[in-house]
């Protein structure tokens, strides 16, 4: 099992620097991240609201990709129904150029009502829309003629294509348990956010047991989980940056965890999470062993999100890198 930083680069704590030092302190994160042993970065879209600040995940990649040399890049997700799906094959064609073969592409439906709104996109279009620019977007990263929904458009194919054939590693992120078949039945790889959809890691077991239960013969996808991560002297801080990311969370309308905490009004605080295991915090050599609990369920790549609440940056990349160290060139804490 593989260990990777993935960041929905929220704006954090009210009172810190603001946007530009939010994207300096992701590059500050990729280095890290590259110096600690870890697999990837993966950055989040997300638009009007300050739950994440990434617009554009191909150009913040493109500037990780100029800080390291080995550390893999991805987008976690981008939201096909937002895009034209041949503008986004451009995009991150260029990005695997540039990164020489390094880009993992995630991709999804969305899920935050504001950003629907924004774009005067109806959510009940989004499956559908969804389908269509994946089946767009990996043809024409694959190289074939493809035509845009606009009328007068003609059958192009793009003049970049990809390093990585036919087209860069795929994952599809998911929130609703009904979609997992629907993505193992593709072959493609599975992203979860736990925190945000179940109560338990045996739930969460159940999920990537019925995945792989629905894979094609012979294919290779991997499960990939998403889980708050803190290996540092102090983790009261990571637990009050917790509570503030998951009061912005509420705040900026993320359906899935809004509907988990309806349910269960308990799941809303910091202390829930971290009892659940969707959140480890301690020292290092505890985290990483607590780790092992996810390769034993069968996950490939845990996601840690390391940056959250106004955490301050030495503090995440401190972590990171202690994480690292502890976990070792072996990983023994993460064999399965």
């Amino acid at each position: 099992m593989r260990l990777s930083a993935f960041t929905v680069v929220d704006s954090g704590d009210p009172g810190s620097g603001g946007v530009a030092d939010r994207y300096a302190d992701v590059l500050s994160l990729a280095e890290a991240a590259e110096a600690g042993g870890l697999s990837a970065l993966w950055v989040a879209e997300h638009h009007f609201q300050p739950g994440g600040i990434c617009p554009s995940p191909p150009v913040l990649l493109a500037a990780c990709g100029q800080r390291t040399r080995r550390l893999r890049l991805g987008v976690l997700v981008s939201v096909l129904p937002f895009h034209r799906p041949i503008e986004l094959a451009e995009q991150y064609a260029m990005v695997d150029r540039l990164t020489g073969g390094r880009l993992n592409l995630g991709v999804g439906s969305g899920y935050i009502p504001l950003e629907f709104e924004g774009f005067g996109v109806d959510p009940e279009s989004k499956r559908e829309r969804f389908d269509r620019g994946l089946a767009t977007l990996l043809a024409a990263l694959d190289g074939e003629e493809v035509r845009s929904e606009e009328p007068r458009a003609k059958p192009v194919r793009i003049n970049v294509l990809p390093v990585q054939r036919p087209h860069p590693p795929l994952w599809i992120a998911v929130q609703r348990r009904e979609a997992i078949a629907y993505v193992a039945r593709r072959g493609a790889s599975l992203a979860l956010v736990p925190y945000a959809t179940v109560a338990s890691l045996a739930e969460l077991a159940e999920e990537i047991r019925e995945f792989r239960s629905h894979l094609p013969e012979g294919a290779r996808a991997e499960v990939a989980v998403a889980v708050h991560l803190y290996a540092g002297d102090r983790p009261d801080r990571a637990r009050a940056a917790l509570a503030r990311y998951l009061e912005a969370r509420l705040a900026t309308q993320s359906t899935f965890y809004q509907e988990k905490v309806r349910r269960d009004p308990h799941h809303a605080t910091a202390a829930s999470i971290e009892s659940s295991g969707f959140a480890l915090f301690g020292a290092a050599a505890s985290v990483a062993e607590r780790l092992g609990e996810y390769a034993a369920i069968g996950v490939d790549e845990v996601l840690g999100i390391f940056d959250f609440g106004g955490l301050p940056a030495s503090d995440v990349n401190d972590s990171v890198r202690r994480l690292g160290a502890a976990l070792g060139a072996g990983r023994p804490a993460l064999t399965r």
